[in-house]
C-alpha cells in the first residue's frame, strides 16, 4: 500500500470486522509464525493461524479499545492474552506471559493481509504435532513438533523438510 499523508511510509493499518477498534503497526514483522496447535485452530476456526510477530511498540492501537481474554498455554502454563472486539467479536492479536516483548497479530486483520512476505529465512510453523490431516507443509522452513523454544528458553533444533510435507 503506497504511503499517503495519514499512513507513513512502512506502515500498515488493520481493525475488527465492525470498524470499532483500529491499529496500526510500525516497520516489519520480527518473523513469521504459522501455529498448528489446537488452541489457535480453535482460535481462527481453521486449520493453523498465520502470526506476525512484532515487537510491542510496533503496534498502536489508534481507536476503540480491545477486550482481553486470558487462558493458559497447554504447553508452558503460561498465559496467553486475547485482544479482541467486545462488539463483533474479531480477534486481533496476542499478547503472551512467556514472551512479554511480543505481540502476534492475527494476519487477515491487516487491511492488506498478504503484505509481508512468508520466507523461510523469517518464518517457522509450530506444532505440527497438532497439525490437521492434509495440511501442506512447504519446503525450507523451519518446523517444530511442538514450540521452538522449552520452557527455560532452550531453542529447539528444527526440521526442515527438502520437499512439501502432506501432515498423514
Amino acid at each position: 500500500m503506497p504511503a499517503t499523508s495519514a499512513q507513513p511510509q512502512n506502515t500498515h493499518s488493520g481493525g475488527c470486522l465492525c470498524g470499532a477498534i483500529r491499529y496500526q503497526t510500525t516497520g516489519a514483522p520480527i518473523r513469521i509464525t504459522v501455529c498448528h496447535c489446537s488452541f489457535c485452530q480453535r482460535a481462527t476456526g481453521s486449520a493453523f493461524m498465520v502470526e506476525p510477530i512484532f515487537a510491542q511498540d510496533q503496534l498502536t492501537i489508534t481507536s476503540g479499545t480491545p477486550a482481553t481474554h486470558s487462558q493458559a498455554s497447554t504447553g508452558s502454563g503460561k498465559l496467553v492474552h486475547v485482544h479482541f472486539c467486545a462488539q463483533c467479536g474479531t480477534k486481533l492479536y496476542l499478547s503472551f506471559e512467556r514472551f512479554t516483548e511480543a505481540i502476534g497479530l492475527y494476519a487477515g486483520t491487516f487491511d492488506t493481509p498478504g503484505w509481508f512476505t512468508i520466507a523461510p529465512n523469517d518464518t517457522k510453523h509450530i506444532f505440527l504435532d497438532s497439525a490437521q490431516s492434509g495440511v501442506v507443509i512447504p519446503a525450507g522452513i523451519p518446523t517444530y513438533r511442538q514450540h521452538a523454544t522449552a520452557n527455560d528458553g532452550t531453542p529447539i533444533t528444527p526440521h526442515i523438510y527438502t520437499a512439501p510435507h502432506t501432515i498423514p
